[in-house]
């Protein structure tokens, strides 16, 4: 098998997801130099918004959030950037795994015993479309990873404009972020998603499972945008 993969890399050499170089053996989908710049976020950083302290000097976005804290693995600028749209837009869904996996190795004391995996849903428009939801497959190889349990406790209606890069207000306009419980919920979740940006969409989220009455929530994604006009 490992001759084989050889002489398929020969061939059709895999290429990166993220700047389309050759990305080295077989299953890779990032090559060596995108994975040494991906910019990963370190402490110390607010545990409510998961910013980096020097990004929250005045007040923290996430204050009256209905999530109790967040965290993130890189910010969301670069080859995290590249990479991210390339799985929401590209299909470039191995990627996902490799979120995943940078997820669990890193993610503070949020994935322990007792809380469920659930995952920040698409709108149904946007997942026929694309024929998958980012954050599912997160949620899915975080699953398989930590050994913990997901639920699909989560429905979303309302418009499936897009988001990334729009402001808290513009978020907010219309019926964008209706979020609804689907039955009893558990009391402890951890929502997960590719990226945080305003925390409009995770707070939303937050608030529909609480009205459902889970007990404690928790916010954790990938990547996380560092650009204050956004908060």
């Amino acid at each position: 098998m490992a001759l084989l993969d050889d002489v398929v890399a020969l061939i059709a050499p895999p290429r990166c997801a993220a700047c389309a170089a050759p990305a080295g053996r077989p299953g890779e989908v990032l090559c060596a130099a995108c994975r040494r710049a991906l910019p990963w976020l370190g402490d110390p950083r607010c545990t409510r918004c998961a910013l980096p302290l020097p990004h929250a000097r005045m007040r923290c976005p996430a204050a009256g959030a209905s999530f109790g804290c967040a965290w993130a693995v890189v910010a969301y600028a670069g080859v995290a950037r590249d990479a991210l749209l390339a799985l929401k837009f590209s299909a470039a869904r191995p990627l996902a795994d490799v979120m995943a996996a940078q997820i669990a190795a890193g993610a503070p004391p949020l994935l322990r015993p007792g809380v469920t995996l659930v995952a920040v849903p698409a709108h149904p428009r946007r997942r026929r479309a694309r024929g998958f939801d980012p954050a599912e497959l997160i949620t899915a190889a975080l699953a398989r990873r930590s050994g913990l349990p997901r639920e699909r406790a989560l429905r979303r209606g309302g418009g499936a404009s897009r988001q990334l890069g729009a402001s808290r207000a513009a978020r907010r306009e219309g019926a964008q972020l209706d979020f609804r419980a689907r039955g009893d919920p558990p009391e402890q979740v951890v929502l997960v998603d590719d990226v945080h940006t305003t925390g409009a969409t995770l707070d939303a989220c937050a608030q529909a499972l609480q009205r459902a009455g889970c007990l404690q929530i928790a916010a954790i994604t990938w990547a996380r945008t560092l650009d204050e006009s956004l908060h």
